[in-house]
């Protein structure tokens, strides 16, 4: 029986219905708990197989260019609700442009390339299935999904059946064998090629406005599918490119092998298509064949360096020749080199990278931040790209998200509390302001301008220094505006906008520096970046945006502040997401420059229990991404965070009975988890900044504790659990403790209280068994963090002692339940245990000493019985540095763009 407006479907609430069919409803419904509208599928009977396919297929998936499955009920899946039109309908309208006919098709071979990484096949795509929003292509239902590994009968393989418009109306299943490949539909078995075929299939219709393989009767639609050969699209579409009429001949194949083999390797083919070229019936030009960058490299031999600073500067000299000697538009090729900054190339060793790289306005310098991996102060460093090593600043210890001046010769940085500049030759480092609140980056336009993000919004600071000033308050639901970006001529700024921890609901705005005006260019999308016309010229350039872990391009038009046509994605390993700032940047003369990530197996792990000796038994075999662990108190759970796609969540896993608990939902990014001491619920932090909670026990939906002007960490519940001391991360991180209860359930917190507010970074407090102390990470000493003891709560005279635990530095404060010790981890990485005595409200901590050589993980927590330490331990890979080392340039980027993402908004 159809539901009916305001029942419930446990916390969702029906609102409407938006479409039945032969298996089931789908419903738009509020998920009451995020206050979000949602898709609701729910099952004619109780959850059956096409929909247990259907969840098992798209819980693996997370791409911008697929639906994302929130939750899965008994007989009802949750889906993202996707506004647009479905391309079934826009067909029915007549031929798609070749522009948007192409575009589409890239974004739709992008989501099957996904998908089939995953082992995924759809098996069903048709344009029913495809809907086209705002921001692009979203490809739907996957409830004919096969994983790879599966082996699917005769008989269910010819057997399916979907509700579509029919030829007749006897023949429901007319709408999907118009589709299917040919061995789908004898039933024999199915593969990526057969996606293929049926892409083939939807992109020869938006060319056409005609299905290739048509018939009066269901058996004549299955003798074309089988034997005929359709006509040419050009006989259809004169004006169809020849190298885009083979493309899509090779799709529609008979046989498999004679198909692409691989939706990625299509991809760039069609990326390549030029549809000026001339059209099929006049030309005689073929499919151009892309040159297949491979992503991971080995690690660069020591002689290797100059040699790419010498490409690079060559590369650069000849786009500069080829700009002086004509004013034609350039059309060179893209040319990509990949390098390991963290590396003793780069660096001297050993270094441990620790910031977005930045690219001088003229494309001639880099500027990075890096530490010595053994403890030793983070510096700002910059290396001209003609020169085989990069030099640090003095002066800049301590550094955070460097920024270029418009003319490439000064450094803005934050350290603490004050924002400075420095000349990018060195010197002395002059303040500019004080810092109030987390510093989320800045950009430096013509005329002076400086905007910085101060705290959640955004505000203007005189570039000789002075106070800054309010530039946008927040509005109704934003919660952080991030990231700006000041566009040619200093009239406006770009900035991602975010409400809450839905990636879905953040945009990318502009906001006017004359009037404020303010207006949103994309919805959903997170640190934009305006690639100019080359060479200074004015007019439409390209936005460029990172969106779930894809860098995205639009055309935009800076003086209008208009975006035209669809945004195309243009690279999918790109780090950044949610508050995380994109690590990107282009200069003016076309260079691209990028820190690669997106799941490197250089950066995968298990979980092992160690014991003092060294000596790993395994808890969590299966490798993954993982990160920031915590023990639940009794010692049975561990709490994570761990990839999923582009975001990170946060899980529960249990070794004993290996099982994983999800406890955050729906995409975005949330870590450092902290259990409460009756194990019943977990706080962590979301990537805007927001300390949330959630039950351990996966049930309900993450809620927020704390907000406010910082991000905040939490990290050390006191004993009896009323109380949790966090770091808020503004400039110089400081330590907080707020009160928390559990009331009806719920877990609520009371107003945040200082512990220590300096002008260095303290950070990762932890409480002592007995919640009288408190240890903690600070920069107190100097350049090298040491461990801090602290008795809790402080004096009414805020005098307290105050006592030194590590002898030669060290971080991450650990308190063993079972004895007098305190353990940390030292620069060299050992991890050191310090006994300790109490007499009455003095601490006394012996010597440091050993207490595990090496861990080989920085990432670790002591088990109750304080003999063994759960570690996240790196996979040995012989595919080189940590991808976050890895620094890609695209040289003639903007050539690329204009190729991939035409000007005009083709």
């Amino acid at each position: 029986m159809p539901l009916s407006s305001g029942e419930q479907l446990g916390h969702y609430k029906i609102l409407s219905m938006v479409g039945k069919g032969g298996m089931g409803e789908v419903y738009l419904g509020n998920d009451t708990r995020l206050g979000r509208s949602v898709a609701i599928k729910v099952s004619s009977r109780e959850f059956n197989d096409r929909f247990e396919r259907e969840a098992r297929a798209i819980s693996t998936l997370n791409h911008p260019n697929i639906c994302t499955l929130y939750d899965v009920g008994p007989n009802y899946l949750v889906l993202e609700l996707v506004e647009g039109e479905p391309l079934s309908k826009i067909i029915e309208r007549g031929p798609l442009p070749l522009d948007k006919a192409l575009s589409y098709a890239v974004q739709i071979v992008d989501a099957l390339a996904a998908a089939h990484a995953k082992g995924v096949i759809h098996r069903d795509l048709k344009p029913g299935n495809i809907m086209i929003t705002r921001n692009g292509v979203k490809v739907l239902d996957f409830g004919l999904a096969k994983f790879s590994s599966e082996k699917v009968s005769n008989e269910s393989a010819t057997s399916i059946q979907t509700v579509t418009e029919p030829i007749t109306r006897a023949g429901a299943i007319l709408g999907t064998l118009y589709y299917m490949a040919p061995e789908q539909v004898e039933g024999r078995e199915t593969d990526e090629r057969s996606d293929i075929f049926s892409f083939g299939v939807v992109l020869y219709e938006m060319i056409t406005g005609q299905r290739p393989f048509t018939g009066d009767t269901q058996a004549a639609v299955l003798a074309a599918v089988l034997k005929d050969q359709p006509p040419p699209m050009s006989q259809r579409q004169p004006a169809v490119p020849r190298a885009l009429e083979r493309v899509v001949r090779k799709c529609l194949e008979k046989k498999p092998d004679d198909r692409w083999q691989s939706a990625r390797d299509l991809k760039p083919t069609l990326e390549l298509i030029d549809l000026d070229a001339p059209p099929a019936s006049t030309a005689s030009s073929s499919v151009p064949i892309p040159v297949q960058i491979p992503r991971d490299k080995p690690k660069p031999k020591a002689w290797l360096w100059p040699a790419i600073s010498a490409g690079l500067a060559i590369g650069l000299a000849i786009l500069g020749w080829n700009v002086l000697r004509t004013p034609a538009v350039s059309d060179l090729p893209l040319v990509r080199q990949d390098v390991n900054l963290g590396s003793d190339i780069a660096l001297p060793p050993p270094t441990t990278f620790a910031s977005n790289v930045v690219i001088s306005p003229d494309g001639t310098r880099l500027a990075y931040v890096a530490s010595a991996a053994s403890g030793g102060p983070r510096k700002l460093f910059t290396r001209r790209l003609d020169q085989a090593k990069a030099v640090d600043l003095p002066g800049t210890e301590g550094a955070n998200r460097p920024f270029f001046s418009k003319d490439g010769r000064w450094l803005g940085f934050a350290v603490n509390r004050k924002l400075y500049k420095i000349s990018v030759d060195g010197g002395a480092a002059a303040p500019l302001t004080d810092l109030a609140g987390t510093f989320g980056g800045a950009a430096w336009g013509d005329g002076g301008i400086i905007v910085a993000q101060l705290g959640l919004s955004l505000a203007r600071i005189p570039e000789n220094g002075g106070q800054p000033s309010p530039l946008l308050p927040l509005g109704n639901g934003e919660s952080l505006q991030v990231s700006p970006n000041i566009l040619p001529g200093g009239k406006a700024v770009l900035f991602a906008s975010n409400f809450g921890v839905d990636p879905d609901k953040a945009t990318i705005d502009v906001v006017t520096l004359a009037d404020r005006h303010r207006k949103t260019l994309v919805g959903g999308g997170s640190f934009a970046r305006f690639a100019a016309p080359p060479n200074g010229a004015k007019g439409v350039g390209h936005l460029l945006y990172i969106f779930k872990g894809a860098l995205y391009a639009i055309p935009f038009d800076p003086e209008k502040l208009e975006t035209r046509g669809a945004a195309v994605p243009i690279l999918d390993d790109v780090i950044g997401a949610g508050a995380v700032p994109g690590k990107f940047d282009v200069s003016q003369t076309g260079t691209l420059v990028y820190q690669r990530g997106g799941g490197s197996a250089a950066r995968m792990a298990t979980i092992q229990s160690l014991d003092s000796a060294g000596k790993p038994q395994p808890l969590l075999a299966k490798q993954g991404e993982y990160r920031m662990i915590r023990l639940s108190p009794d010692g049975k759970r561990v709490a994570l965070s761990v990839a999923d796609g582009a975001s990170y969540g946060i899980q529960a896993y249990e070794w004993q009975t290996d099982r994983t608990t999800k406890l955050t939902f729906g995409g975005g990014n949330f870590a450092y988890p902290a259990w409460s001491p009756d194990g019943q619920f977990v706080v962590f932090v979301s990537g805007t900044g927001i300390m949330m909670w959630t039950r351990a026990d996966g049930s309900g939906q993450p809620q927020q504790l704390i907000s406010g002007n910082s991000i905040n960490v939490p990290w050390s519940f006191s004993p009896d659990g009323k109380r949790l001391a966090f770091m808020e991360q503004s400039g110089a991180d400081q330590i907080l403790t707020v009160e928390v209860e559990e009331q009806g359930g719920q877990l609520k917190a009371g107003k945040p209280e200082p512990f220590l507010r300096d002008a260095f970074n303290d950070t990762q407090p932890s409480f002592s068994p007995d919640g009288k102390w408190l240890a903690y990470t600070s920069t107190e000493a100097g350049s090298v963090a040491d461990v801090y003891v602290r008795q809790f709560p402080p004096p009414a005279s805020g005098q307290g002692g105050k006592w030194v635990i590590s002898n030669q530095g060290g971080q991450g404060p650990i308190w063993s339940r079972t004895g007098h010790d305190l353990l940390y981890q030292a620069p060299g990485g050992q991890i050191m245990a310090a006994s300790y005595t109490v007499k009455g409200d003095t601490f006394v901590a012996d010597k440091p000493r050993v207490w595990l050589e090496k861990p080989g993980s920085t990432d670790f927590d002591l088990f109750p019985d304080g003999k063994r330490v759960a570690a996240v331990m790196p996979v040995a890979s012989s595919e080189g540095p940590k991808p976050e080392h890895e620094v890609a340039f695209l040289l003639n980027f903007f050539d690329e763009l204009r190729r991939r993402v035409p000007l005009s908004g083709k």
